[in-house]
């Protein structure tokens, strides 16, 4: 399929579809004319790609894992790989949770003192 047929049946836009190309993500083959065909898993490729983005993985992470990628369901084969960068992702998230908890905390506090100001009271 061409990438005008893979955008429509994905719902990612063309541009976007060759980010992934770009990125080594996807990889269409050729026709004589210099088109771009794309394979008939095409769509779950990308449906995985977009996945694993929402999940919060980069596209140097989602390369390594792909060839893991196989068939049409949600789940990756667990090469060592895979579950590798899986966990330090994880860790990675698990951090900036804790930094934003922090963050989030110093900010309220800071926010009560300032509305404790306005009101011409004490914080708690």
């Amino acid at each position: 399929m061409l990438i005008g047929e893979l955008s429509r049946r994905t719902g990612v836009a063309a541009r976007l579809l060759r980010y992934y190309e770009e990125q080594g993500l996807l990889r269409p083959d050729r026709d004589t004319s210099g088109y771009r065909v794309y394979a008939a898993d095409a769509p779950y490729v990308v449906a995985r790609i977009r996945g694993m983005l929402a999940a919060g993985l980069t596209t140097e992470a989602i390369r390594g894992m792909l060839p893991c990628a196989t068939g049409a369901g949600p789940g990756i084969e667990p090469c060592p790989e895979v579950l590798r960068t899986m966990a330090a992702h994880l860790e990675r998230m698990d951090a900036d949770i804790a930094d934003l908890s922090r963050r989030r905390a110093a900010l309220a506090e800071f926010r009560a003192a300032t509305e404790a100001r306005r009101e011409g009271t004490r914080p708690r």
